[in-house]
């Protein structure tokens, strides 16, 4: 399939609450990752679903947040905007791993880009 839904990432207010209600409910394992800001990944079995973040926003609404995978985030993310989406975050390099980009689309419904870094 073309551009599937590879990562899905909770942005909320409370981290901690989220982690213990998400753990319990679906056993999930929580990894929390070092670096510069506080992001736990989602393990299920030996795979990574998503992630478990701080909403970068105070105040805002938790909400879960699907990445599309793109071949080009460069191209994508022009396209979206030719096409009536809305840029919420131009693209952002995740050192070592890809690029990504927010958008929400016409609707208002949001979903991000997600260009993985070439294996070398």
């Amino acid at each position: 399939m073309a551009n599937p839904f590879v990562h899905v990432e909770l942005n909320t207010q409370d981290v901690g609450k989220s982690k213990d209600f998400y753990s319990k409910l679906f056993d999930w394992q929580l990894e929390d990752m070092p670096g510069p800001m506080d992001y736990s990944l989602i393990k299920v079995g030996e795979a990574t679903a998503g992630g478990i973040m701080k909403h970068p926003m105070p105040g805002a609404p938790s909400f879960w947040l699907a990445y599309i995978l793109v071949d080009d985030i460069h191209a994508s993310t022009a396209k979206a905007k030719s096409l009536g989406g809305t840029l919420i975050k131009d693209v952002t390099e995740v050192p070592g791993m890809g690029w990504f980009s927010i958008f929400a689309d016409p609707t208002g419904a949001a979903f991000a880009m997600w260009q993985a870094k070439a294996a070398g």
